[in-house]
C-alpha cells in the first residue's frame, strides 16, 4: 500500500446496513445469535435499528466497521466457525443525514400521493 493511501483517513460519519449470517449452526434459526449481536450493539453506544433482514447502524466509519468486526468475533467466540456478512455503507459530506431523515424524505413524498 502506498504512503499516500495510508495517509488517507476514513469518513467521519457513515450509515451501514449489515446482515450477519452465521453458517453451519445446528438449526435453521439464527435468532439466538442475532440477539447476541443486538446486545453488543446496545452496549456499543452507537445508534442502530434492527429490521427483518439486518441492522442499520450509524457512527464514524471506524466505529461502525469495528462494531461489525466485533459482532463476528463475538459469535466466533461462541462457537460459530463461519460467518458471512453483507454490508452496504453510505457516507456523505454535503449534509448531516440520519437513517430517520432518509426514511422521512421518502415518507413525505408518499404522503403527497394521498392528497
Amino acid at each position: 500500500m502506498s504512503s499516500e493511501a495510508i495517509a488517507l483517513g476514513t469518513p467521519p460519519k457513515c450509515t451501514a446496513d449489515f446482515c450477519l449470517i452465521p453458517l453451519g449452526t445446528s438449526t435453521a434459526s439464527v435468532s439466538a445469535q442475532i440477539a447476541e449481536v443486538q446486545r453488543l450493539l446496545k452496549k456499543s453506544g452507537l445508534k442502530y435499528s434492527m429490521h427483518s433482514a439486518g441492522t442499520t447502524v450509524e457512527g464514524s466509519w471506524d466505529d461502525v466497521m469495528r462494531l461489525i468486526g466485533q459482532a463476528h468475533t463475538l459469535l466466533h467466540d461462541k462457537g460459530i466457525v463461519r460467518i458471512q456478512s453483507d454490508i452496504r455503507v453510505g457516507s456523505r459530506t454535503d449534509k448531516a443525514q440520519t437513517m430517520e431523515d432518509k426514511v422521512s424524505a421518502v415518507e413525505k413524498l408518499l404522503a403527497a400521493d394521498k392528497e
